[in-house]
């Protein structure tokens, strides 16, 4: 059975997420968040979507709780309603994966993240019929509670119109009048809203990839293939490019000579504009164990420090609560703007480009420079089982092999996937063949019958 991994629950749309889990799922949110507040619930562009969204509906309906659809929209518009109503939230989404897969993430009233004693308690539910028994006798929402819905439900047409508006306050009056950016909306749930927002901040506006037919999300477009972005952005000699994954909470540049600005550098270049105004609190972002050693190097030579978690925007949006920080996310592109959104939001992070961008001469390539990238390679090993983890394992040894004689110029970073049965080996060095041979080797130990 499929559970919680980093970022909600994932799988094939047909033969995981059946009508039978999907409904558990609803039930156990009501457990867990009762039947006072309507549940937002969002998707994107799959063809899985609307029945998975029936689905849960059904199961949360049957728990006793009631739903309010805002239909097509990106995750963090979600956690936007979430947070505005204090609500709880579904999303609807696989993210970056292919259209035949689909996934649910939940958002706790306040939008935030479910945190792991709540998704334990849904798991509970998930895998105890008992449970399913007991949630079954949950009582009707009240005649109170059932107005409450009635008057969210009369709101959602607003939600989006909401939602833009929140974008384009980020600016803080400023406009991106004549500024050239491209967006590839990877056919996912920001091709309407992403355009329509930059073009109501003024700026010269190309859309790509925005002809969503449910089979064609994140296929050969988006942030995990920019290609297609890079050549548009050349061809039509635009200032910026900005593409999105499935369900946009997720965003890569490129700049104007077609090179690709990840995650990572877009958090140097925004955590020192921060940082100049005095408004980078705590003087420090947060990361995770993949963001590259070039970030660390430049943010540390502008004074500003980071500070480090496991992959996994949760636990970086814990960390920015603990320590107050502002600013943190992924080399992916994932990005939280704390004092903007409670998750990450690529609509807004490419907006806080953009004007970055404009305030700069419009050079994107002189913004991405701060930061120099250390040659960085991956490999994704498959396996059937967990891989032995004891210090004398042959992958362990070549691990520590290949960081001691690193040293300094480079590091090793192997972790066993949250939403794949594959372990993920990630290696940087001064050359792209120092990293390839050491990812090489370290993951030849991994593979299948070699430990």
């Amino acid at each position: 059975m499929l559970h919680f991994g980093t970022d909600g629950v994932r799988g094939d749309a047909d033969r995981q997420l059946t009508p039978a889990f999907v409904e558990a799922i609803g039930r156990g949110a009501v457990a867990v968040f009762g039947t006072d507040a309507p549940f937002a619930i969002g998707r994107d562009t799959r063809q899985s979507g609307p029945r998975i969204e029936r689905d849960i509906t059904r199961g949360i309906e049957d728990a006793g709780g009631t739903v309010e659809s805002l239909g097509v929209v990106p995750t963090p518009a979600v956690a936007f309603v979430a947070q505005q109503r204090d609500v709880p939230g579904v999303v609807i989404s696989a993210s970056h994966n292919p259209y035949h897969d689909n996934g649910i993430k939940l958002f706790a009233p306040g939008g935030v993240k479910l945190s792991d004693g709540q998704q334990q308690a849904i798991e509970m539910v998930l895998d105890d019929a008992q449970a399913h028994a007991a949630l079954a006798a949950i009582p009707a929402p009240s005649a109170a509670i059932a107005a409450h819905a009635e008057v969210l439900v009369e709101a959602a047409a607003d939600a989006r119109a909401a939602y833009a508006e929140h974008l384009l306050e980020a600016l803080d009056g400023r406009r991106l009048d004549g500024l050239h950016v491209v967006l590839d909306c990877a056919n996912g749930a920001a091709f309407e809203i992403a355009p329509k927002v930059f073009r109501a901040a003024g700026a010269r506006v190309d859309v790509m990839h925005d002809t969503p037919d449910g089979t064609n999300i994140n296929t050969e477009c988006g942030s995990t293939d920019p290609r297609s972005l890079q050549r548009e952005v050349c061809a039509r000699g635009a200032a910026l490019g900005l593409a999105f994954d499935g369900d946009a909470d997720r965003c890569i540049a490129v700049d104007e000579l077609g090179a690709v600005v990840d995650g990572d550098k877009m958090m140097v270049a925004l955590a020192i504009d921060l940082a100049a105004s005095g408004a980078l609190a705590g003087n420090a972002i947060v990361v995770t164990v993949l963001s590259n050693l070039g970030l660390h190097r430049a943010l540390g030579a502008a004074g500003i420090g980071v500070v480090v978690t496991p992959v996994g925007d949760r636990h970086v949006f814990a960390a920015m609560e603990t320590g107050g920080y502002v600013l943190g996310g992924e080399q992916s592109g994932h990005i939280i703007v704390r004092e903007r959104a409670t998750t990450g939001d690529g609509t807004l992070v490419g907006l806080l480009l953009a004007d970055l961008v404009q305030q700069h001469g419009g050079s994107t390539a002189e913004i991405a420079a701060q930061m120099v990238k250390l040659p960085q390679v991956a490999r994704n090993v498959s396996v059937a089982r967990a891989i032995a983890d004891d210090n004398g394992a042959p992958w362990r040894r070549a691990v520590a092999t290949a960081q001691r004689e690193l040293g300094d110029r480079g590091r090793v970073l192997v972790r066993p996937s949250g939403t794949e049965p594959v372990v993920r080996v990630m290696v940087e060095a001064p050359t792209t063949e120092e990293a390839t041979a050491i990812a090489d080797e370290i993951a030849a130990h991994i593979a299948p019958g070699v430990v």
